[in-house]
């Protein structure tokens, strides 16, 4: 069996900022998580306790983001934003024109966008993978899970600002 494991890019500040979301989800995340079920659980019959299966399915979601990111911080290469060379990497962000529309989108993880209203495409996904080592100017196409053929031309590539 082989494991695969994605380094991803992140700046200071998004490594620092999930990492203290970690810290919170670990700590008192858990604490007050821990609390609402045992108050549900108070209530009485637990097959038809909504608060119970409500906090229950919110530890889920929390323990699974709390593995997410410890995933993603063991595997994070921190940094700078690549200063922009023209060149498509994880950190830069992109204009092209995809299927005749212009974009801008940053190609990376979702985490480092943090608050921005960019788009963010991974470089694992059929986009990213299909633009990554392109130059402005360049064209190419990739193929969507549904199987359709998507035109892409690389118009710009700027170094991340975190904005």
């Amino acid at each position: 069996m082989t494991t695969e494991t994605t380094v991803t890019w992140l700046t200071q500040e998004a490594y620092d900022r999930l990492a203290s979301e970690l810290e919170a989800l670990s700590t008192v995340g858990r604490i007050e998580i821990a609390k609402k079920i045992e108050s549900a659980r108070e209530e009485g019959d637990l097959k038809e306790n909504s608060g119970y299966h409500a906090a229950k399915d919110e530890q889920g979601k929390q323990e699974a983001r709390i593995r997410t990111l410890v995933v993603l911080l063991r595997n994070a290469e921190v940094g700078h934003a690549p200063e922009s060379k023209g060149v498509v990497e994880p950190g830069t962000v992109i204009t092209a024109t995809i299927a005749g529309d212009e974009e801008r989108f940053l190609i990376g993880s979702r985490e480092i966008a943090g608050d921005s209203d960019l788009d963010v495409y991974s470089e694992q996904s059929p986009l990213g993978a299909a633009i990554i080592g392109l130059k402005v100017g360049s064209k190419t196409s990739y193929t969507t899970p549904n199987g359709k053929e998507i035109a892409v031309e690389i118009f710009a590539v700027e170094t991340w600002g975190g904005n």
